[in-house]
């Protein structure tokens, strides 16, 4: 979503993408940058002033981002610099064939045909799944269009499959019929959520990016946390978590507010490694932060079933907790290197940033006024864009003012945002039919469960590292699709909370964006602050290590998602503190630090003790709190006794 818009001179590597985008120079960047309004023009007007039938709101849709991705990522990054040539031009030309020709036959197909099928159909239903294939090569990578092909030849060859992964094997007719004529594929329900839902809030971020609230929340980020210990990298986290909530993007997060906060943590002393890590850390965060989710919470209510109000509220608390832990763990290593805040000439003035730009807020709070007054986000998003328009217009900065040009880019930037999150859920649509088709997320379900005699701790251990592994390299809605399809099964058939379960694989479908080996938010941190990607990776990994425990809570703690019969405040208080306290430990434990640096024991208790308050009773409890309160002794009279040494060494000198 904040992906600049292309100029003749300019080219942008997107780090999610598979290839890259492509140098476009005259006429071929008019052409682009119309094509791209006039997409995000149609999804106005396809969500809000008519009603259009989902099919032909979904092949139109899709093909104009197919047209366009092919447009600008050729085939491989070596060719980003290469002029088109005649297979660009005949991929597009099918593909404008290919889509075309289910937007006219549609209602020939299923009405006067009876829904069935000719050789035409079939063969334009190979093209275009072919097309849609190569173009989430392109985008995303391999894994997507890897993943969807195997589940290709999976539905075609199952009885070639043994064991629990054989089936009698469907024919290619009957496959195409279901991947491509129906709602059930690739025009199913996660291309219908981003049609809708998804691409109206890729336009409201890029409505409040154009308008310059990314600035804002620098500015209010800074002047809330920049005279603080380590106030810099207390910055990338609120700033971080403000700008992800809108674009559920790690790396395009990483490249937003990166560039303004790791040289302001570099210039307190924060080693380029730290700093790169705090600001991975942070933006991967964005992702779980609501309102949006990375559009994650679009597609997990409706895999649930559930209304879009319902994750929005689920997922605060658990985020507060993830940023908590990040403070926490940010303070403690300031305090390790002896680190301070900013001075305070350099730190804005919260009246001043509020009266300059204040009013670019208020959409915000009208987005979640109106989600939490039970309107849907199609209308929500609408009214947050309306918003922005007149609040840039009545706000007395003049230069957040949305002129028309700003309009027109803010349509441009939003369309470009969309191309990868389209195709990769046209594209995972396949893998969903597939499952839906075969039974086998219910087969692998049941089996893992059996294999692990039922027993939870195990099972989300196992599941964790499925995340991870599968998720490495997704973009972020994509990632939660795969994640979603393929493992969640798994733990609802083990008697996890469905809203818990999905919470838990996405979560660590997140954090795959800072766990090595493929960890792009990581990369792009350290690219930002010129250090290893590696090392950064992995110092992102252990600052972040007290938000891995967060899901594990959740899955024990439903209560916490706003979930349960047992709902009750005081009982939500007590989980967030003995939440909170458990992540403290783990920081401390992490960082090898408090008042000074910790013996081994008391690491291995504050480990111990934090596990501990991951499963809820009076039991786990109360021992937890006794290692705690044991370590907390111990480590205060080492620190005693280290002081005393130092003044009697001190009076000595």
């Amino acid at each position: 979503m904040n992906i600049a818009p292309l100029t003749p001179s300019s080219v942008e590597l997107d780090k999610e993408s598979g290839s890259g985008t492509r140098h476009l120079i005259s006429p071929y960047w008019q052409i682009t940058t119309f094509l791209a309004i006039a997409i995000s023009l149609y999804a106005v007007y396809a969500n809000a002033l008519s009603n259009t039938q989902e099919f032909y709101r979904n092949v139109i849709f899709l093909g104009g981002i197919l047209v366009l991705g092919f447009i600008l990522f050729p085939v491989s990054r070596q060719q980003a610099t290469v002029k088109f040539n005649f297979w660009d031009y005949l991929i597009i030309l099918l593909t404008l064939i290919s889509y075309g020709y289910f937007y006219f036959t549609y209602i020939d197909l299923h009405v006067a045909r009876n829904s069935i099928p000719n050789t035409t159909d079939y063969v334009m239903a190979i093209v275009g799944t072919a097309l849609l294939l190569e173009a989430a090569r392109r985008t995303t990578g391999y894994f997507i269009p890897g993943l969807s092909v195997f589940a290709i030849i999976y539905a075609l060859f199952g009885q070639y499959f043994i064991g629990i992964f054989g089936h009698a094997g469907f024919s290619i007719e009957r496959l195409l019929f279901r991947l491509f004529m129906t709602g059930e594929g690739v025009f199913g329900i996660t291309l219908s959520t981003a049609s809708t839902a998804i691409i109206v809030f890729i336009l409201f971020g890029s409505f409040l990016s154009v308008s310059g609230a990314t600035a804002l929340f620098n500015d209010l980020a800074l002047a809330i946390a920049g005279r603080r210990r380590g106030g810099p990298a207390q910055v990338a986290v609120i700033s971080s978590a403000l700008t992800g909530s809108l674009s559920g993007s790690a790396v395009a997060n990483v490249a937003t507010t990166g560039t303004f906060t790791i040289p302001l943590m570099k210039s307190i002393g924060l080693s380029p490694r730290f700093a790169g890590a705090v600001e991975a850390a942070a933006s991967t965060g964005g992702m779980i932060m609501p309102p949006i989710m990375g559009a994650a919470a679009f597609i997990m209510a409706g895999f649930l079933g559930i209304s879009y109000t319902t994750i929005v509220l689920a997922a605060i608390i658990p985020a507060l907790l993830y940023y908590a832990s990040l403070i926490i763990a940010i303070d403690l290593e300031a305090k390790k290197q002896g680190l301070k805040g900013i001075s305070k000439e350099n730190i804005p003035q919260v009246k001043a940033v509020l009266k300059a730009r204040g009013l670019l807020l208020l959409p915000l709070f009208i987005v979640i006024g109106t989600l939490l007054a039970g309107k849907t986000p199609i209308y929500a998003g609408f009214l947050g864009i309306i918003a922005i328009i007149i609040a840039s217009w009545i706000s007395p900065d003049t230069s957040v003012r949305m002129t028309p040009k700003k309009i027109a880019n803010a349509l441009n930037e939003a369309a470009r945002g969309a191309i990868q999150v389209t195709i990769a859920c046209a594209a995972i649509g396949i893998i969903i039919c597939v499952v839906t088709m075969t039974g086998i997320g219910s087969t692998l379900a049941f089996n893992i469960v059996s294999l692990t005699d039922n027993t939870l701790w195990m099972i989300l251990l196992v599941v964790m590292v499925v995340c991870i592994v599968l998720s490495m390299g997704l973009p972020s809605t994509a990632l939660y699709i795969v994640v979603a399809v393929t493992v969640s099964p798994i733990l609802i058939k083990a008697g996890v909370q469905p809203l818990a379960a999905h919470f838990f694989v996405f979560w660590f479908g997140a954090l795959s964006n800072i766990t090595p080996p493929v960890a792009l938010a990581s990369y792009t941190a350290a690219s930002i602050a010129r250090s290893d990607p590696m090392q950064t990776s992995w110092s992102a990994v252990r600052l972040a290590l007290p938000g891995f425990i967060i899901p594990f809570i959740l899955v024990y703690n439903p209560a916490l998602l706003m979930q349960g019969s047992e709902l009750s405040v005081l009982s939500i208080i007590y989980m967030i503190i003995t939440a909170l306290i458990g992540i403290y430990a783990l920081s401390i434990a992490t960082a090898n630090f408090w008042m000074i640096k910790t013996h081994w024991l008391e690491r291995i208790f504050f480990t111990t003790a934090a596990l501990l308050l991951i499963k809820p009773g009076v039991f786990t409890d109360l021992a937890g709190m006794m290692l705690i309160v044991l370590s907390g002794v111990i480590h205060i009279l080492r620190y005693k006794q280290y002081r005393t040494a130092a003044i009697r060494k001190l009076a000595f000198t």
